[in-house]
């Protein structure tokens, strides 16, 4: 239903009413694939989506192909999508996370929304605009891209890093800003003399509304959401969750405030209740489409024309807004604290525009605050700036580096931190990451006697858990150098104890580059990664799903009545059947197993075959393993691992043999494959 009424919808505005326009079937075709496959080479190119939308609207609008015409119903749908994005906005609004963020938000973040404003603000009135157009000029240009910038952190594995937790502050106050915004800049459009009793107006409304909804609104919500959930009905959920942000949206607008104020009122009452993910997926693709609807409405404001006979004021207003954001962000970050390559690093990530500035603009052009010539000059210069961020933080290393003389030291620093934890340790343990599963694992090697050496991104774990006696140094073991500092060349063992399927990837690039033989267990959150890993050389990979599920069965067994020793036996036989590593530890073992001593239990040893090894160019049958006891559980390769390979395989230089059999047996083999005897 809601489908058919958000097609209608766009039918309806899509309409030309002009004969020389194309009908309105062909026309939203021609949307539909003109978007796909802008969007799909957007994605490919890395850069964000929302710039696809933008050359859409352009192309497609009345300063270029004239195809589609901007209409206050094509206006009026596409605020929906600014309506949800605001929506996911308040979803993520949490006291808890803003109180222990307060000093970054409240202070760093707002200082830099505040300055930025107020120095764009000079600028634009110095060149001759107004005041009113100057301040809500400043404003929509503070604002940086929360998308992109936060999805980049996920990616590069920064967001626990000192600059991660700044950019994110910062970004978090800028969500909270473009509220008052959204009240501010349709009060300067009015009269200046009733400025002040408008803007009091607006300000006491949306206090008193937010009074309401925060003191009545959480207890109602909690609720009505339970009395829905208990029906069950997929379909219902979904139908309440629009109701409940529509509703509110509806209730702002006539309290003469705006759609998007509602909906950021639903999102926080949502956010404080168990439903709050759940309502977040299922909103999602509402906010996706309807928010790139409303990109192409902005892009059509976009005058290629106009632009190239203005482009130095483009590229001077570009230049502008990247300089002096990144001036006083790094400044800002410099007076709260960083250092200074971490200052300049986050400056680089905030100096372009974002996502809001595009929605703050279409409200101030709305309400002509400023000319065409000057919105088209800031539009361009958005869509410029939003396409160079990606650039500018792929790059912020190395500029940090060539700019930034002591990030030298910094860097050299916490290299020889780890050094210095790994320069006493020989067949250790490397720990990628060292939150709640490297913990839990390092107890068990210490246990063991075994040392190990844990590289970890959040400086506030490392402190506190090198404060308490364990080895483990700040650094990110996605670094090649971080890896040798650690000991790479020294260690039997490294083991991805993070989640992040790229940092295990790097990891197993640059562990099959400094010692193709070195074993690297690594650990999957999803079953679609293991395959990845397998090629990319992991010695073994622990699917976190399986585990979960087996631990599971094991206790619902036991508390079944089912005797100990078949629980035992079950659970050896599932991993047997997963972990090709432990096939050997299983096979012919028994419940008395753990009598057995040291030298009688299998064991596993790598054998990387080098220049002049004996086995190079033979067949494995003709080497004769299986005399001694021993056999060859898996070859891996060029990063490829063959499982119980056949006899008749020849091998060559390079190849990393896997051999099982007790300690004796596989030193024999051992022997063998390198020298023959």
């Amino acid at each position: 239903m809601i489908g058919l009424i958000i097609t209608n919808r766009i039918v309806t505005s899509l309409s030309p009413g002009n004969n020389h326009m194309l009908t309105t079937l062909p026309l939203v075709l021609l949307l539909l694939v003109t978007a796909v496959l802008v969007v799909a080479l957007c994605r490919s190119l890395n850069v964000p989506p929302l710039i696809g939308y933008l050359l859409v609207g352009a192309a497609l609008g009345p300063h270029a192909f004239g195809l589609m015409h901007e209409s206050a119903g094509t206006r009026h749908l596409a605020e929906f999508g600014v309506v949800f994005l605001m929506f996911t906005i308040g979803l993520e609004f949490s006291l808890p996370r803003l109180f222990s963020m307060r000093r970054i938000v409240f202070g760093l973040g707002l200082a830099q929304v505040v300055v930025t404003s107020i120095a764009i603000l000079l600028v634009a009135w110095l060149v001759g605009l107004s005041w009113q157009g100057a301040l809500a000029l400043g404003g929509t240009l503070a604002m940086s891209s929360t998308a992109v910038a936060s999805k980049l952190l996920v990616e590069r594995m920064e967001l626990d890093s000192a600059h991660g937790r700044q950019i994110m502050g910062v970004l978090l106050f800028q969500d909270i800003a473009v509220v008052p915004l959204l009240i501010l800049l349709p009060a300067l459009a009015g009269a200046t003399d009733s400025l002040p009793s408008t803007l009091l107006g607006a300000v006491f409304k949306a206090a008193l509304l937010l009074g309401v909804v925060l003191v009545f609104g959480q207890r109602l919500m909690r609720a009505w959401f339970t009395i829905v959930a208990r029906r069950k009905s997929g379909e219902l959920f979904m139908l309440n969750v629009l109701l409940i942000t529509l509703g509110l949206s509806y209730l702002t607008e006539l309290a003469g405030l705006s759609l998007a104020l509602g909906a950021f009122l639903a999102g926080m009452l949502i956010s404080e209740t168990e439903y709050r993910f759940e309502v977040e997926e299922d909103i999602k693709p509402f906010r996706d489409v309807l928010l790139g609807l409303f990109f192409i409405t902005v892009g059509m404001y976009l005058n290629p024309a106009l632009i190239i006979q203005n482009w130095l004021a483009v590229v001077g207003a570009l230049l502008a807004l990247l300089t002096i954001k990144l001036a006083i962000t790094m400044g800002l970050a410099r007076l709260f604290g960083a250092p200074p390559g971490e200052a300049l690093r986050t400056g680089l990530w905030l100096c372009a525009g974002g996502e809001f500035g595009f929605v703050l603009l279409e409200l101030l052009m709305e309400q002509h605050l400023v000319t065409s010539a000057v919105s088209q000059t800031v539009l361009a210069a958005l869509v410029l700036s939003l396409m160079l961020s990606p650039l500018l933080i792929h790059f912020s290393d190395k500029i940090v580096m060539r700019l930034v003389a002591s990030e030298w030291m910094e860097r050299s620093m916490a290299l020889t931190q780890i050094a210095a934890q790994a320069i006493t340790s020989n067949k250790h343990a490397i720990l990628c990451g060292y939150g709640r599963t490297g913990q839990h694992l390092a107890r068990f090697l210490e246990m063991e006697g075994i040392s190990y050496v844990a590289i970890d991104l959040d400086p506030e774990r490392v402190g506190e858990a090198a404060a308490a006696g364990d080895q483990v140094a700040y650094g990110d073991a996605a670094r090649r150098e971080t890896l040798i500092a650690a000991g790479i060349q020294r260690a039997d063992v490294v083991v991805v104890t993070s989640n992040d399927p790229q940092l295990a990837l790097r990891v197993l690039h640059h562990a099959r580059e400094l010692r193709p033989g070195l074993p690297v267990v690594v650990r999957a959150a999803e079953d679609m990664d293991i395959a990845s890993f397998e090629a990319a050389g992991a010695a073994e990979v622990v699917p976190e799903a399986l585990e979960s599920s087996v631990m599971l069965a094991t206790h619902a067994l036991a508390l079944l009545g089912v005797p100990m020793h078949r629980v035992i036996k079950r659970l050896r036989e599932v991993r047997e059947q997963h972990y090709v590593l432990l096939r050997g530890f299983f096979h012919g073992a028994s419940d008395i197993g753990d009598h057995l001593s040291d030298a009688q239990q299998p064991r596993l040893l790598t054998v990387v075959l080098t220049e002049g090894a004996h086995a190079i160019g033979r067949k494995l049958g003709e080497l004769g393993l299986d005399q001694l006891d021993a056999a060859v559980s898996a070859i891996r390769r060029r990063g490829i691992r063959g499982i119980a390979p056949d006899p008749e395989i020849r091998l060559e230089a390079g190849d990393v043999v896997v051999i099982l059999g007790v300690p004796a047996a596989v030193a024999a083999a051992e022997e063998r494959l390198l020298r023959g005897k």
